[in-house]
């Protein structure tokens, strides 16, 4: 599986956003709730989705982790 086969953007479909194919699910919104402690079964019922529309979100957020970096403050606070 690719999470190129589940993850659209299209100026006409939720403001152009990265979504789940076929549907206006933000990719956001999905990695919103795994990081909230969701699991990919409970996600998917929510929102009506396929386990593997979850599993390309993942995905397409570890292509931008390796793409892009964000610069972090060093030290302690």
């Amino acid at each position: 599986m690719t999470w190129r086969d589940h993850i659209v953007v299209d100026p006409a479909i939720c403001h152009g956003k990265p979504c789940i194919k076929g549907t206006s699910v933000l990719v956001s919104v999905v990695l919103d709730n795994i990081a909230a402690g969701e699991t990919p079964g409970q996600i998917a019922t929510t929102y009506r989705l396929a386990k593997e529309d979850v599993q390309a979100a993942l995905q397409y957020a570890a292509e931008l982790a390796r793409e892009r970096i964000v610069p972090l403050e060093s030290g302690a606070a």
